[in-house]
């Protein structure tokens, strides 16, 4: 394990470039301008963060300016930065450095700028720059904590690569802590989550698929003090897997960098979790579960694994055309039936800003908050109804709406309503049908159509029944395989602990 410490503290577009523009001298007065010298001046508002220089910066970076070159030093130089991009500034015995995620291409990169200034004392810049870092920060913390735990194999095998070179030096410009662990096998994540001391670190960053956040919610739901550890630690994901469906919906990319930048900006979120019970187990799911022709694709096709997203393509296709069906027995406990209702319940429940740990916050207690609905080995909840349904060709239950890029199965999401969204199709719909439904799930159009059955729901039992002359059959929990058994799920409000953007998922809505 390394360890690493570096000195070095709303939401706007985080691929703005910053503007360059010759002008007058400033003349702004104000708690929000401070001069530094006497034709150099910095000054911010709610979104933005200006220099205005006349005299040509030392550029640490060895690179360019903000993309463009300085004009004549009798001008005005204006140097506009978004203050989403703005990471830190460090004020030196008589200079301050500027750090700053700069667009590089269609991403970011770390980049500073460093100033003389002779007029105001340490202590009067300190004080300035805190209070525009305040600004800048808004209701993110600043400085994060981070405990960051690679998968080696993810990202084709280059996830340690790709955070050295594209994440670190954004963390370290925003003056992250960071203590870098390189997980070694299957489970290792849920053995550091279970022994981690949380009192630490802020956050966790997985740079791997979906599995090591999987893991590491699951570890933390294994300890003594699991719903203190689920609070307390926010979960991130730094795309290094094929995936990534957790950075889709928290961050809005798969770039490495402006993922990286959106972590350093965001916020804490409550997020609902999924409890799973299977036999005497209990485990945590975050993204998904899974039965049917989804299931078979996601665990099914790891011979196409070379072809990254586009092997559940490829998969589905294939099943699509042979109109499978995965017969099983479903009990569910709706929350809410009609398209219409779920659609009400979205924009008004979207439009609230912040978020409660519901139940949670009323259990007293250390461990995992108890299940409402018992386990899949006690008798079945009251009011539900086991129903055989021998044509179902795809089980799919979603906690968030991007399942990977270009798949937003669960349009209606929300991370923090106390409810998760449940897809069921029949298996016996026409191939028409079926493709004109897989090409509506690249914007989650699919849920308008009328053989989509979609509904939110609090919890459901289902047992799978086994086909004639099928040798392999599966279940997938956060894209991880379980054992082909029944199993039962229920909500958790609020269990979980995230970073985004904003209050809602990164995605279209319904």
């Amino acid at each position: 394990m390394s360890t690493t410490s570096k000195h070095t503290m709303t939401m706007q577009e985080p691929l703005l470039r910053p503007d360059t523009v010759p002008g007058p001298s400033p003349t702004r007065l104000g708690e929000n301008t401070i001069a530094l010298a006497k034709r150099l001046s910095l000054w911010y508002n709610e979104t933005t963060f200006e220099i205005r220089d006349a005299k040509e910066p030392t550029d640490d970076t060895n690179s360019f300016c903000c993309g463009v070159g300085f004009g004549a030093q009798d001008q005005a130089i204006i140097v506009s930065v978004p203050l989403y991009n703005l990471l830190w500034i460090d004020v030196g015995a008589s200079s301050v450095t500027i750090k700053y995620a700069a667009p590089a291409k269609a991403s970011v990169k770390a980049a500073s700028l460093t100033y003389p200034y002779e007029f105001p004392c340490h202590d009067e810049v300190e004080k300035w720059v805190m209070s525009l870092l305040d600004v800048a920060y808004g209701d993110a913390q600043s400085r994060k904590r981070c405990k960051v735990l690679i998968n080696p194999f993810g990202g084709q095998g280059y996830a340690q690569q790709m955070f050295d070179k594209k994440a670190r030096p954004i963390l370290e410009a925003a003056n992250c802590f960071l203590d870098v662990e390189v997980t070694s096998h299957h489970g290792h994540a849920i053995e550091i989550a279970q022994k981690l001391d949380i009192e630490a670190f802020d956050a966790v960053i997985c740079v791997s698929g979906d599995g090591v956040p999987s893991e590491v919610f699951n570890g933390f739901g294994k300890r003594p003090d699991a719903l203190t550890a689920l609070r307390k630690l926010a979960v991130c994901q730094l795309p290094g897997g094929s995936g990534n469906a957790m950075c889709w919906n928290l961050t809005g990319t798969d770039d490495v960098a402006a993922a990286t930048l959106a972590i350093v900006k965001g916020i804490r979120k409550p997020m609902d979790l999924i409890s799973i019970t299977q036999g005497r187990e209990r485990l945590l799911s975050f993204l998904s579960q899974s039965f049917g022709i989804i299931a078979e694709c996601d665990l099914g096709t790891e011979d196409l694994r070379w072809m990254g997203g586009a092997r559940f393509t490829v998969g589905l296709l294939q099943r699509v055309i042979k109109q499978t069906v995965y017969p099983c027995d479903l009990a569910v406990k709706v929350a809410i039936e009609g398209k219409e209702e779920i659609r009400d319940h979205f924009r008004s429940r979207g439009n609230k800003q912040g978020g409660s740990q519901g139940e949670t916050d009323e259990y007293i207690g250390d461990g995992l908050p108890p299940l409402r609905f018992g386990t899949v080995t006690d008798d079945l909840p009251e009011g539900w109804e086991l129903i055989h349904q021998p044509n179902m060709g795809n089980f799919y239950a979603g906690n968030m709406t991007w399942m990977s890029a270009g798949a937003a199965f669960f349009p209606a999401s929300l991370p923090n309503d106390g409810m998760f969204d449940l897809v069921c199709i029949d298996g016996t719909i026409s191939r028409r049908k079926a493709v004109s439904m897989l090409l509506a799930v690249e914007d989650g159009s699919h849920f308008d159509l009328p053989h989509v059955q979609y509904r939110k729901v609090l919890g459901y039992r289902i047992v799978p029944h086994k086909r004639e002359g099928v040798k392999e059959e599966y279940i997938s929990i956060d894209g991880e395989r379980i054992d082909f058994a029944p199993f039962q799920a229920e909500v958790h409000e609020g269990l979980g602990m995230v970073l985004a953007k904003s209050h809602v998922y990164d995605a279209p809505g319904v």
